[in-house]
């Protein structure tokens, strides 16, 4: 890591409290609560303190930054929507006094069979974001919902519920996406998202990104519009991270996409900072600094996703991993590698595999997460076990050469957890198997092989990768290593680097991974047409063009 000399951002009094508190009593009762009050500015009152806000007094609309759902039960779902009628202020436009929301949810988008309403407080010192989980539905249904304050009517959000448990679901579309940097470009393929029919939408990380905007919003180059100074500098305080994320949501293609399909969420590590590894910052500030700015990160990140009540972060701590099932077609093992892992190993630069990156102590997921996935798998009674995750998972040599350089920061750096997950799952009799990754800005096709410097040992699974939504710019079909990668991984089967994302359908027999690319995101409106499309077979695990 490198010698950060910027000034602290943080107010001195929560500089001075972090001091007081190491890393094991940040991870206690009491120590948590006091650091999230230190963190995220919670007063000593709690939650319940504000006074309440006449709704008459809102005359802007408050949902500026749209509606979303996420995390879809057989009998639940969660809604989401954040007040800002001035979403580009640190206050949202809004009094620091509790809102009082309606909400509703039908069977038709003029709702006239309504099945569910209530009400929510949208509380300041959430940023008035509101989490509705709206139990009591029925499995397998599609209903859609909005949010009401005062006069303001938010718009429509379209989401479902997953199958019963136990059902024998026919089949299943799922969309994969991540990385979506503002400055780099227009969120065009969310715009095709949107129209798309599919179930559920997984984010496997980078929703947001902690690099300066500037007036022109970056290569977007504005000239209808000038961004405000407070977005041109690098996220640190929860602050930064609550004006980022309404930047970000602004976007019209990112919100028509959370309306239109309930996501699935997971972060990687710009939603904090660089290639973070658990309390390891990428600059070697002072760990307090950083354990406030993971904190401050994890309650914006929470704030702003269709996440439930056991994902609400204390202090610089957020359990993100959970699972989801899609009747017995699917399990849903979501992951996350950022918050748990070992250092890099080798400075966190390309390095050909030894001692210090092949150390067995090494961990990707952290010992209570390996463990919970592993008796996931022993458990599990679906067709498809699916892992939502971040960084890519199979080998992916950088050289023409044997040995090869590797990165450190996927699953190559951490060799020894990869073999453990591996064996777990042979051991649980998986069948199959599919990873969903992201991270690198292009699209991949893996087969994931028991030993990847044999080419003829057996495919244990397939790994599916995302390209990005707009991180990476334009990008190209053939990126400049385009050669040089798919002759130095002979389980590498599709590689394209332009923006998009990528669809798989699972039924019974198998699945098939459509690749969605665009040809630009430096303009807007650009199409959209499929790269490549990729199939393998129920207990024939391998990838086959379609």
């Amino acid at each position: 890591m490198t010698h950060d000399t910027r000034p602290s951002q943080h107010a001195p009094e929560l500089r001075a409290a972090a001091r007081h508190v190491n890393r094991r009593r940040f991870l206690t009762g009491t120590a948590a609560a006091a650091a999230l009050a230190f963190s995220v500015n919670l007063p000593a009152a709690g939650i319940a303190g504000a006074a309440e806000l006449d709704a008459a007094r809102i005359t802007e609309n408050p949902f500026t930054l749209g509606v979303a759902s996420g995390d879809p039960l057989p009998t639940s779902v969660l809604l989401w929507t954040r007040l800002a009628p001035a979403p580009y202020q640190p206050d949202s436009g809004l009094p620091a006094e509790r809102v009082l929301v309606h909400w509703e949810m039908a069977h038709d988008e003029r709702f006239r069979r309504v099945v569910r309403r209530g009400t929510a407080i949208a509380h300041p010192e959430f940023h008035h974001a509101v989490h509705v989980e709206v139990n009591h539905l029925d499995p397998g249904r599609v209903f859609h919902y909005r949010f009401r304050v005062g006069s303001w009517v938010s718009e429509t959000g379209r989401t479902r519920t997953a199958p019963a448990t136990g059902a024998r679901t026919p089949a299943l579309t799922l969309a994969a996406v991540s990385c979506q940097a503002y400055h780099d470009g227009y969120y065009t393929p969310y715009a095709h998202l949107a129209q798309d029919d599919v179930d559920i939408v997984f984010h496997l990380g980078d929703y947001l990104y902690e690099y300066a905007v500037n007036a022109v919003g970056g290569q977007r180059n504005y000239t209808d519009r000038t961004l405000p100074a407070v977005f041109n500098r690098e996220t640190v305080t929860l602050e930064d991270y609550r004006l980022r994320y309404a930047l970000f949501k602004s976007d019209p293609d990112l919100r028509a996409a959370h309306a239109a399909h309930p996501f699935v969420v997971t972060w990687d590590d710009h939603e904090t900072e660089n290639n973070y590894a658990d309390d390891i910052p990428e600059n070697s500030v002072p760990p307090e600094e950083f354990l406030l700015r993971r904190a401050a990160a994890y309650r914006a990140y929470w704030e702003n996703q269709p996440l439930r009540r056991p994902q609400r972060p204390e202090g610089p701590d957020m359990r993100l991993y959970r699972r989801l099932t899609w009747g017995r077609l699917a399990q849903f093992d979501v992951l996350d590698t950022r918050q748990y892992r070992s250092d890099q190993a080798y400075g966190d630069v390309a390095h050909v595999p030894g001692p210090e990156s092949d150390d067995p102590a090494r961990t990707m997921t952290g010992a209570t997460q390996e463990r919970w996935l592993l008796d996931g798998w022993r458990a599990s009674r679906a067709l498809w076990n699916v892992v939502p995750q971040q960084v890519l998972f199979a080998r992916r040599n950088v050289d023409p050469t044997t040995p090869s350089r590797v990165s450190m920061d996927a699953w190559d750096g951490y060799a020894a957890s990869r073999r453990r997950v591996l064996d777990g799952a042979r051991a649980a009799g998986v069948e199959n198997l599919m990873v969903l990754s992201g991270d690198v800005h292009a699209a991949y096709a893996f087969d994931i092989k028991d030993d990847f410097e044999d080419p003829s040992s057996p495919t244990l699974g397939t790994e599916i990768v995302a390209t990005s939504i707009s991180s990476g710019r334009d990008g190209a079909d053939r990126p400049a290593n385009w050669d040089t990668y798919m002759r130095a991984n002979p389980h590498l089967k599709f590689y394209n680097g332009r923006r998009g994302y990528v669809t798989v359908a699972l039924d019974r027999e198998r699945a098939r991974a459509d690749f969605r690319t665009v040809p630009y995101v430096l303009t807007p409106g650009a199409p959209i047409a499929t790269a490549a499309s990729f199939v393998t077979e129920v207990g024939e695990q391998g990838l086959k063009p379609a």
